[in-house]
């Protein structure tokens, strides 16, 4: 696996330092980022995941990135890994400035990273078993009326902290409601929950990230004449689910194998989808 680093023009190894100990996204979280899968030496979606990253930077108050230099470096990094799958991240913050609530005038700081490392969907049939999905219910929830609300933050502990909480109770992802009871996202997900022959998943307002992947779950599914639509779900629904599934950029689309210690089985809605999805990412890695 080879790891490598893309800053201030310069693609350098990854032990090398870069970022400085004053910057902002290190000692406060003021940052945001945004990360893909690379597939044959590709980053899957890019353009829909620097859309996001300027979006979550407009959402924090930070300078919009060069997008065409990140698009630049992350092409370059992604066609440097030494597999043909892996995962990039970028990552854009207020830059070195001192500590304290308040930003200073400063230069951003702009840093890539990527790895080479096995991904659940790269193409029909070439995919390597998935891990099994379990999830927990966390005893936090997300607030649809936070400031960070549909920014991808380098604030992140909240998402820390619940995925441990689940692992620690023997499951692999952890499942959020909102302050009004409502499922809403997952620790590093979206997700969806199959029933009545449709599957569904939270709307924005729910306070839940616009996943990359969810979104385009909901393009290609209305496309194929799937019948997966946004809806309010409230908890108590999701947690006596017979099918649900969980998107993320790393995974595509999977079924829930454990929901809080109880067996699902993958629903036959969700697994059209997944064959949807990998058809589709085999025809068109930017879509």
């Amino acid at each position: 696996m080879s790891t490598l680093v893309w800053f201030d023009g310069e693609v350098r190894p990854a032990h090398e330092p870069v970022v400085t100990a004053l910057d902002r996204g290190l000692l406060v979280g003021d940052g945001v980022f945004d990360t893909c899968v690379v597939i044959d030496g590709t980053p899957f979606a890019l353009r829909r995941h620097l859309a996001r990253l300027a979006r979550s930077a407009e959402i924090v108050g930070l300078p919009t990135p060069p997008l065409d230099v990140v698009a630049h470096a992350a092409r370059d990094l992604a066609s440097r890994l030494d597999g043909p799958t892996g995962r990039l991240r970028v990552t854009w913050t207020a830059g070195p400035a001192a500590g304290g609530p308040a930003r200073a005038a400063t230069t951003p700081t702009l840093l890539l990273t990527a790895e080479s490392h096995p991904v659940a969907h790269p193409a029909p049939g070439s995919a390597p078993a998935p891990a099994r999905t379990a999830l927990v219910v966390a005893p936090w929830v997300r607030n649809e009326r936070s400031p960070l609300t549909g920014a991808k933050s380098t604030s992140y502990a909240e998402n820390v902290l619940a995925i441990e909480h689940a692992r620690r109770h023997g499951g692999t992802e952890a499942v959020l409601a909102n302050t009004r009871g409502e499922l809403c996202e997952g620790g590093a997900s979206n997700l969806f929950l199959e029933t009545g022959g449709e599957l569904l998943t939270p709307p924005l307002e729910s306070g839940c990230l616009a996943g990359v992947t969810r979104e385009l779950v909901l393009e290609w599914a209305a496309e194929a004449g799937l019948p997966v639509r946004e809806a309010t779900i409230p908890l108590a629904d999701f947690r006596a689910a017979e099918h649900a599934a969980v998107t993320s950029a790393t995974r595509g689309i999977v079924p829930v194998d454990v929901l809080e210690g109880r067996e699902l089985r993958a629903g036959p809605v969700t697994l059209r989808m997944q064959q949807v999805f990998a058809e589709r990412v085999a025809q068109d890695l930017d879509p």
